[in-house]
């Protein structure tokens, strides 16, 4: 009869429990991916192989461990959580169902952990070392890191009463690649996790170098420690100088000179004006002025700022590109920027939006149009309608003209906004 393994209840279960968990003291690995190169040591490094050999020496039948090496390499262990004193994963087996293995290991005590940090402290290499994921003979040595044979407890919930079973021998293997990668998890099986220990070497290092440079032949003493609020708290050695004021107007960009392998010199110069615009206007009030706009509002926003008028060959590529960006056409850019540059955001949302304004401005507005002996205006929500002339209420109480040919409802912006409607249509009139 195969020997009984110790379950969770037992003595390695209870003195895992007792070690406190910590945010550092808790890692989850996830599942590692099958391997096909295993046929000699299934480890990489000295220490991963003895972890593999602890294993295998305190093992009773080598059947199971040669079924759980082939579960471990064909990928059958799930995510790997690692505890003080405690391995566990799900690994899948012959049934549907996943069977949850162990593996239990002695934590270090205090006094161990001492001497370890104070003999890796004292040698700067061992630091070094530690910090390239490299474990030094010597210091795994110094408080036998390693386990020994007998000294890993496997744990399964199939079955199988083996020492271990396949699944738990599945887990061991699997662990060892993982302190191929990161030897901090065997010190983290080991009681401490690495942030810890990082911490506590740089505390021992510190007070190493003091005590040389303290008592070295013909040095000075060591500076004394000066608590770091005594220094965040004093005032400062002189006032500090009045800021730079703010200049008038924004910097202008330098001059980009062409080259066939640079960026498009348009674009950087766009790109650098803006950022000298949003730089000074956010010196000048303390906000940013476009902080609050879309993507779709911030590039209607810069093609507008392009100089000049008309569709120049610079501004179709600058609207085809922009408008390819962003899934429009350049057809809609460009009226996009016509509402921008008669009235700004709320110039663009008056383009787009329909809404229902109150019935005032509408009632004053008609008999208004109608005295200047216009033809009589259709509404529908906030917009008066006339074949080839049109006035839309923006959410700001201005009105916006447009203008369209007769019959085709191809309205565009034209002219200034104003609160009277009659100023709103003056440029439409003279036209």
């Amino acid at each position: 009869m195969s020997p009984v393994r110790p379950r969770a209840g037992g003595r390695a279960g209870a003195a895992a429990r007792r070690v406190p968990l910590h945010d550092d003291h808790r890692r989850t690995f996830p599942q590692l991916a099958p391997v096909q190169d295993r046929e000699g040591r299934f480890a990489g490094t000295w220490w991963g192989n003895a972890w593999v050999e602890a294993l295998e020496d305190s093992a009773l039948d080598p059947a199971r461990l040669a079924r759980g090496r082939s579960y471990a390499t064909r990928g059958h262990v799930d995510a790997i959580t690692v505890t003080p004193g405690r391995v566990t994963a799900y690994v899948h087996g012959t049934r549907p169902r996943p069977y949850r293995a162990d593996i239990r290991l002695r934590v270090l005590g205090d006094e161990d952990w001492e001497r370890f940090l104070e003999s890796a402290a004292a040698r700067p290499d061992h630091i070094a070392a530690l910090l390239d994921k490299d474990v030094p003979h010597a210091l795994a040595a110094a408080v036998d890191l390693l386990p020994a044979p007998q000294e890993l407890l496997p744990d399964c919930s199939c079955p199988d009463n083996g020492m271990p079973c396949k699944h738990a021998a599945a887990l061991c293997y699997q662990v060892a690649r993982l302190l191929d990668e990161d030897p901090f998890t065997l010190f983290l099986m080991r009681g401490r996790g690495e942030q810890e220990i990082l911490a506590a070497l740089g505390r021992r290092n510190a007070a190493h170098e003091a005590a040389e440079s303290g008592s070295g032949s013909g040095s000075s003493p060591a500076t004394a420690a000066v608590p770091a609020h005594a220094v965040l708290d004093a005032p400062p050695p002189a006032p500090l100088p009045p800021p730079l004021p703010v200049p008038d107007r924004p910097g202008r960009p330098p001059v980009y000179p062409e080259d066939p392998d640079a960026p498009d010199v348009l674009a950087l110069e766009l790109l650098a004006t803006e950022a000298a615009v949003r730089a000074h206007t956010q010196l000048a009030t303390g906000r940013d002025p476009v902080a609050g706009l879309t993507v779709w509002q911030d590039a209607v926003r810069l093609a507008a700022a392009h100089p000049g008028s008309g569709l120049t060959a610079a501004t179709r590529a600058l609207y085809r590109d922009l408008a390819e960006a962003l899934d429009r056409t350049p057809a809609d850019l460009a009226r996009a920027v016509a509402a921008w540059r008669q009235g700004g955001l709320p110039g663009l949302a008056a383009l787009e939006e329909v809404w229902d304004p109150p019935a005032g401005p509408f009632d004053r507005a008609r008999p208004a149009l109608l005295a200047a002996g216009l033809p009589p205006f259709r509404p529908w929500r906030n917009r008066l309608s006339t074949p080839s002339v049109q006035l839309r209420y923006g959410r700001d109480g201005r009105w916006y003209g447009y203008e369209s040919d007769s019959g085709r409802e191809d309205w565009w912006p034209r002219g200034l906004p104003a609160t009277d409607p009659l100023g709103a249509l003056a440029d439409l009139l003279e036209g």
